[in-house]
C-alpha cells in the first residue's frame, strides 16, 4: 500500500483518533495550505465525535490573525508559511477550543508561489498541547499540488500520533 494512498491515510486517521481515544483527549486542527483534508479525514472515522474537537481552515493571512489571534506583525516579518506563524496557529487553536491538542498546518503546495527561500513543497508543522511543550516542524515535500498536500496530511496525523 502507498504510504500517501487514501487507505493509508485512512488507515492514519484511525489511529490517530485510536490514540486520542485511549488517551481521553480531544484534538483541534488549524488548517492552511490543507484546506480541510485534516479535519476530513479525521472525521471520516467513526466515533470521531469523541475525540475531535473543531477545524479551522484559515486560508488568507486575514483568516490566520482573525481566527486564530496570529499577529499580523509575525505574518509581515515572517511569512504565512513560517515557524513563527505556525506555532501561533497552533496556540490559537488551543486557546479558542476545549482542546487538548492542536495541530497546525501551513505551507506552499503549488504550482506557484514558491520563491527561493521558501521553495514549493515547504510546509511548517506546530503542535500544541495543554500539558507539554510545543512542538514545530519544518519539511519539505515534492511532487505536484495533490502529493505536497496528501504528504502534509500523513505528516499531520503522525504528529498527533506521536503526541506525548
Amino acid at each position: 500500500m502507498n504510504d500517501l494512498s487514501d487507505a493509508a491515510l485512512r488507515a492514519l486517521a484511525e489511529r490517530a483518533g485510536s490514540v486520542l481515544s485511549g488517551r481521553q483527549r480531544r484534538v483541534a486542527v488549524a488548517e492552511s495550505c490543507t484546506g480541510g483534508w485534516l479535519a476530513k479525514c479525521l472525521t471520516d472515522i467513526p466515533g470521531s465525535s469523541q475525540w475531535f474537537e473543531r477545524g479551522y481552515v484559515t486560508y488568507s493571512d486575514a483568516a490566520k490573525e482573525q481566527a486564530l489571534g496570529v499577529a499580523a506583525s509575525v505574518i509581515e516579518t515572517f511569512g504565512a508559511v513560517s515557524q513563527p506563524t505556525a506555532e501561533q496557529m497552533a496556540a490559537g487553536a488551543l486557546h479558542h477550543s476545549g482542546a487538548a491538542l492542536a495541530l497546525a498546518v501551513t505551507g506552499i503546495a503549488g504550482p506557484d508561489g514558491g520563491t527561493a527561500a521558501k521553495p514549493v513543497g515547504l510546509v511548517w508543522f506546530a503542535r500544541a498541547q495543554r500539558e507539554a511543550p510545543p512542538l514545530a516542524l519544518e519539511q519539505r515535500f515534492s511532487g505536484d499540488r495533490e502529493a505536497v498536500r496528501r504528504a502534509a496530511v500523513a505528516t499531520a496525523l503522525r504528529l498527533i500520533i506521536a503526541a506525548p
